[in-house]
This record gives structure tokens, C-alpha cells and sequence, in this order.
């Protein structure tokens, strides 16, 4: 594909898709177009196209992502569905007679079972490159302490704390979100992104899983079809990692007052880093040089032509992916099917740590053992 136009179609464009879509636009430089989209509700199809329209892009739309797939005209395909749709569509992608390149967004699925099944049928597909939407590795201030503990300034990673204090969940087509059934649970929907940082920063797996959370303040008073949300609204989890590391979330999602939605606090034996967003700010220090020894830097990717919703990591995790493709598989995904599982595996175990009140490992969840 090198030099040809990469053709792109969203599957799925409700608030995500269409937010991938304002994204790719500003890719368009790079040699990409969205030409399809496919989404069965039609209010969300006039949103995209109304965008598409004042892109002077022309879109064709389908209802359904069989028939968008049967019609041959994309390389790329972006899937921003409801999250318990994934594995079907999933599948059906990479069962299709042509291969098309894969951006999923988070979580990969729902439920570890059908993670797997997305994993395996993937391996037999060599032609085919699949990267999860853990975006918030590509957020500035992130990525510029992910540098930091690369380089070593830490040491060797023993401490993880994150900290998410925001507002709650948004509403979204039909109210899928309000119900674990449909999302696998908040600590999968939302806090996969900050397990796979986790594992990212202290460079190693996750061992077991401990949890306490509750609906407190959220969604107590609504009820969709005779039922009341069941998605949990604030937790504390505790994460142990294979090298003796550990893991700290600190979620709460009726904290509107808080000057930063994201504090990431990482601490080494030889020093401590932490990245505030959206403030964009990293500090970092070492013990030897104490407070006064602390620096204090402001996070910014050049590259990022349009901030959106996230800061612009989802417009650099679609140049990210854009380069994999481009390389014709010398390139794997930063972000992988690997990657994907194991971060819904670890916020599996942490619903089910909430639920029976005790460590959960991240060996039972994998094997699916009885709880």
C-alpha cells in the first residue's frame, strides 16, 4: 500500500466512530480516506455523513458490517461498536475471503472466552494486522513518562499508582453502557486502558487481583426497560505483577471538581515519575536529589494535527497503525491482540474480586476456572 490511498471504513459511528472519523480526515495528508461507513441506527449514520459532507468526502453507508465487508472497498476497517458486539464483528472480519487491517476499539471483547477466540482465529491469518485501542498510551504526557521509565531514570519499576477522578459514563446509542452485560463491567470498559499502562510501565504480567468498588452516586435513579444500571461507579483495585511489582487504581466517577481526570504516579528504586492530564504536565525526580531535584517538563507531540477527544493519542494511534500497515507486515501493531486480552482479563479479575470479596488471579480468569 505504500504510496496508494488507504482505504478506511467505520463500523460503528456513534461518538467514537465519528470521532475517528474527524480523525483520519486529518490524516488525510498521509494518503488516507474514509470511503464507507456501516451502522444500523440511522440517527448516528446522518452524523457521519453530515461530517463526511463538510470533509467533501464521499461515504457509502450499509446497515450492517457483513455488507460493508462483501462490498470490497476498504483496506482498513475501524470497529467503535458497542463493546458486546465486537467478537462477532471480529470474527466475521477476519473470517472474510478478503483481508482487511483491523483497529478495534477498547475493550477487545467483553469476556475473556471470546478475547481468546479473536486471538486464535487472528493467528491463522498472517495477511491480517489487528491493534487495540488502548489509545492512552500515545496521550503527550504519558508517552513522555513511558519514555522516562524506558530509559531507566526511575529504576526498577515497584510502584504503579493511577488515579481517575472524572465525570460519569456518557449516555451512549441505546444505553448499552449502563449494564455489565453489554460493557463486561466498568474496570473493563473503562479501566482496561489503565491496566495495560500498568503492565506497561513496571514491564512485566499480572499475577492476581484484589478490588473494592460499589454504586454510590450514579445512575441510581434511572432505569432503561425495567431495570436499573448495574455498572459500578467508583473503585479502589490492587494489582500484582509476575516480577514483584505493584499495581494501584483509584477510580471515581462523580469527582467533576478535580483539576486533572488523570494522575499517573510511577516510582522506581532510584526515583519517581508522575504524568498529570489533561494538564499535560510530567515531573520526575530521583531520592538522591530529593525535592529540590524534581523537574517539571510540558508534554507535547508536534506531530498531532487535531487534539479531539483524547488529547490527540487517537490521532497518533492511527499513524501508529498507518505505519504498520505501510511496512507490509515488517511492522507488528504497538498495540496487539496480546495486549487487548490481558487487559480485559486483569479488569475481569477485578470485577469478580469486587463481587466475592477476595484476590482474584489472573490465572483462574484465563482458564475460566468456576469463581
Amino acid at each position: 500500500m505504500a504510496g496508494a490511498i488507504v482505504k478506511y471504513g467505520i463500523i460503528g459511528v456513534g461518538m467514537m466512530g465519528r470521532e475517528h472519523l474527524v480523525n483520519l480526515y486529518h490524516l488525510r495528508t498521509q494518503g488516507v480516506a474514509v470511503v464507507a461507513i456501516a451502522d444500523p441506527h440511522l440517527p448516528s449514520q446522518q452524523l457521519a455523513l453530515d461530517l463526511a459532507h463538510s470533509f467533501t468526502w464521499p461515504l457509502k453507508v450499509f446497515s450492517g458490517h457483513q455488507e460493508l465487508l462483501d462490498s470490497g472497498l476498504c483496506d482498513v476497517l475501524v470497529v467503535s461498536t458497542p463493546n458486546m458486539t465486537h467478537h462477532r464483528i471480529l470474527m466475521d472480519i477476519i473470517n472474510h475471503s478478503k483481508p482487511h487491517h483491523v483497529l478495534v476499539e477498547k475493550p477487545l471483547c467483553t469476556t475473556i472466552s471470546h478475547c481468546k477466540e479473536v486471538v486464535n482465529a487472528a493467528r491463522k491469518r498472517p495477511d491480517i494486522l489487528v491493534q487495540v485501542g488502548l489509545e492512552y498510551r500515545y496521550m503527550p504526557p504519558v508517552a513522555k513518562l513511558i519514555e522516562i521509565v524506558k530509559g531507566g531514570n526511575l529504576g526498577h519499576v515497584k510502584m504503579v499508582a493511577i488515579r481517575e477522578h472524572r465525570f460519569p459514563f456518557l449516555v451512549k446509542v441505546n444505553n448499552w453502557n449502563r449494564f455489565n452485560i453489554n460493557s463486561g463491567g466498568t474496570l473493563v470498559e473503562k479501566c482496561c486502558h489503565f491496566f495495560d499502562l500498568m503492565r506497561l510501565f513496571v514491564g512485566a504480567n499480572p499475577v492476581r487481583v484484589m478490588a473494592s468498588g460499589a454504586i454510590d452516586v450514579n445512575h441510581k435513579d434511572e432505569v432503561y426497560d425495567g431495570k436499573v444500571p448495574d455498572i459500578i461507579d467508583n473503585a479502589y483495585v490492587i494489582v500484582e505483577f509476575d516480577n514483584g511489582s505493584r499495581g494501584m487504581l483509584d477510580l471515581c466517577m462523580f469527582a467533576e471538581g478535580s483539576k486533572n481526570e488523570q494522575e499517573i504516579s510511577v516510582v522506581g528504586d532510584i526515583g519517581k515519575g508522575e504524568a498529570f492530564v489533561p494538564e499535560s504536565v510530567v515531573q520526575f525526580g530521583t531520592r538522591e536529589a530529593g525535592r529540590d531535584g524534581v523537574q517539571t517538563l510540558k508534554a507535547e507531540d508536534h506531530r498531532i494535527k487535531y487534539d479531539g477527544l483524547h488529547h490527540g493519542s487517537s490521532y497518533l494511534e492511527h499513524l501508529n497503525f498507518l505505519s504498520a500497515i505501510r511496512a507490509k507486515g515488517e511492522k507488528a501493531p504497538s498495540v496487539d491482540l496480546q495486549d487487548g486480552l490481558i487487559s480485559v482479563a486483569m479488569g475481569v479479575a477485578a470485577q469478580l474480586s469486587i463481587e466475592y470479596g477476595r484476590f482474584v488471579s489472573i490465572q483462574e480468569v484465563m482458564n475460566e476456572c468456576k469463581i
